[in-house]
Order: structure tokens, then C-alpha cells, then sequence
């Protein structure tokens, strides 16, 4: 693999992890510095790296190894629930730290407003309307 192809690898990796340097790629991809950096020594990264990062986010291999076609893949038509959370998964997974934060603190609200409202229809549940007592 060429340099700039390599460094075009990289670049996508960098995309799809959301990290904006080198340690912060190494990190996501579960490897030490050293190893990323060994691997920009020879111009090459394992393809069983660039296989599992693809699969884990729904992208495409050709887009990631030669920047051609779609960066997703089309979703499965054969479970479409799955379809669904796959599709969630990776498009959370295409974003920033802060960005998924902001996520995880809305789905934290949406869940203790779904307690409340079931705590609130117990409640309407126990209270018998004026007209209605004997």
C-alpha cells in the first residue's frame, strides 16, 4: 500500500472512530501507539482490523480501503428490527464522544419521564372521580 493511500486508510479510521489523533485512533482500535505507529512504518494495516471496524459500523470495506462507493452499507432486508438497530448502531458509532453523550443524556430523560408517566397513570388509577363516590 501506497503512503498516501495508507494515510487515506488512516484518515477514514480517524472518520469512523470520531478520534482526531493518532492516540486516540490506537485507542479505538484497541492497539498501542506503537503498534500504529509500526504500522505507518510499513505502509500497511492488518486486514483483519480494517474487516472487524467495518462490520462493527456498517461501513463498507471498499470505501474504507479505496475511498470507492457508498461508506455505508445497505441495511438487510431479511429482520427488520435488526435492520433497525444495526442501522442505530452504526450511525452512533460514527459519532463524537460529545455527540454520544448528548445521546445518552437524552435517553436517560426520555427513560425517567416514561416512569413518571406510569408513576401518573397509577396514580389516575387510584383516585376515584367526585361524581363516583358513594
Amino acid at each position: 500500500m501506497s503512503n498516501q493511500d495508507f494515510a487515506a486508510v488512516l484518515s477514514r479510521l480517524k472518520l469512523i472512530t470520531a478520534a482526531s489523533t493518532d492516540s486516540g485512533l490506537s485507542h479505538a482500535l484497541g492497539v498501542s501507539p506503537q503498534t500504529l505507529s509500526s504500522w505507518k512504518g510499513r505502509n500497511s494495516i492488518p486486514y483483519a482490523i480494517c474487516i472487524d471496524i467495518a462490520a462493527r459500523s456498517g461501513i463498507c470495506l471498499d470505501w474504507l480501503l479505496l475511498g470507492e462507493g457508498p461508506q455505508r452499507r445497505p441495511p438487510a432486508t431479511d429482520q427488520p428490527s435488526q435492520d433497525l438497530e444495526t442501522q442505530l448502531l452504526a450511525q452512533l458509532r460514527s459519532l463524537s464522544a460529545a455527540d454520544l453523550q448528548v445521546i445518552a443524556l437524552m435517553i436517560e430523560e426520555k427513560q425517567r419521564l416514561r416512569v413518571l408517566e406510569d408513576k401518573l397513570e397509577q396514580l389516575c388509577g387510584l383516585i376515584v372521580p367526585a361524581a363516583q363516590t358513594p
